[in-house]
């Protein structure tokens, strides 16, 4: 079954989790919003469906987190979570699900079904890293570029 689930971060930081039906497989757990994709449908486009139906939003701008295969005893799950950044509306529960705003290292990877506990694990890593490359023959160059490249916040 292939899923395309989407991790919305607000501006402190806090991602949003949705808890399953308890009638539905992993039932009772809390996850990340999304849903499978429709045949023929692409992965961007069944987020935007799924968080759309599910949370009222409109994405306007996410990018990809991590993609997860895990088989489960009855099934083989592949996520692609999307980190989402921007959308337009307020999230809410459009099935009646509760949903709860939390700080990723907060999170306990008991309450998520086993195929999001990477998902946590990549929530909280930075969201951006610097790749510097070997500070050659010119130490003072490097360390140049270093120090621009942290003051414009990475």
């Amino acid at each position: 079954m292939h899923v395309a689930a989407g991790a919305l971060v607000d501006r402190a930081g806090r991602v949003l989790i949705a808890q399953r039906p308890a009638r539905a497989h992993q039932g009772g757990l809390w996850e990340f919003p999304g849903g499978k994709l429709e045949a023929g449908e692409s992965v961007q486009a069944a987020l935007a469906r799924e968080l759309h139906e599910e949370l009222g939003i409109v994405v306007r701008r996410a990018r990809p987190l991590i993609a997860v295969e895990h088989a489960y005893a009855d099934k083989t799950v592949r996520l692609d979570v999307w980190r989402i950044e921007d959308w337009s509306g307020v999230p809410h529960g459009r099935e009646g699900q509760p949903l709860a705003w939390c700080d990723p290292q907060a999170l306990d990877p008991v309450a998520f079904p086993a195929a999001d506990v990477p998902v946590l694990a990549a929530l909280r890593l930075p969201p951006l890293y610097l790749v510097t490359g070997e500070p050659a023959q010119e130490p003072e160059v490097f360390l140049a570029r270093l120090d621009a490249a942290l003051a414009r916040g990475v």
